[in-house]
């Protein structure tokens, strides 16, 4: 039966997470420098604008591109370091307190929770789709349900046995649980923006 002392070591969790950190920090790295590149020359066209739909630039150049007052890839280019870092170190054999990995668990949960609110933003409010924000996105909801469903299986977070031999079962269904979710964010651009129709 688990409990607060199993999956000590995750294995499949530290190589996700080492994978999902360095793709996650490498689009956070490419809008930053696509940043830069337009404070430069405000003329120039970003390399991720390829059409009026799929771009980059309106998501960089708007108020939700810098909501805490600097362009939000920087977020990420700090934030992204945290689950290559935890990655390693459980690879390496490190076992964290109980507190760290609430408290990594926070960070994933407004990591996803800012993403969400940033995919709102993208398809309802500018009408764009930002190639290296659909990236940042892409890593981010399945980091999300990886940990929250590890804190539950491993008894870090108090639940009776059946939900963790739930969230056990669950995270060998997480491909699934990803594509499902990129889904019905494909939905929502498809019923907004008429993706298929602009590209068709």
């Amino acid at each position: 039966m688990p409990n607060a002392r199993t999956h000590t070591r995750p294995a499949a969790l530290a190589v996700w997470l080492i994978i999902a950190g360095t793709v996650g920090w490498w689009a956070a790295f490419s809008l930053t420098m696509e940043r830069f590149h337009l404070l430069q020359d405000p003329d120039s066209i970003a390399s991720c604008d390829f059409s009026v739909l799929v771009q980059c630039t309106k998501n960089l150049e708007a108020w939700q591109g810098s909501v805490f007052g600097f362009p939000n890839p920087v977020i990420g280019l700090a934030g992204w370091v945290a689950p290559i870092v935890v990655g390693m170190a459980i690879l390496a054999g490190a076992r964290f307190a109980r507190w760290f990995w609430w408290l990594f668990a926070a960070g994933m949960t407004f990591a996803f929770g800012f993403v969400l609110w940033l995919i709102s933003q993208s398809i309802y409010v500018l009408g764009t789709l930002c190639p290296w924000c659909m990236v940042t996105w892409a890593v981010t909801i399945p980091t999300f349900y990886a940990v929250l469903l590890h804190l539950v299986r491993s008894g870090l977070v108090p639940a009776p046995a059946p939900i963790r031999r739930g969230a056990e079962t669950l995270m060998g269904w997480m491909p699934l649980l990803a594509v499902i979710s990129y889904a019905i964010v494909a939905v929502l651009a498809q019923l907004q923006l008429d993706v298929l129709g602009s590209l068709f």
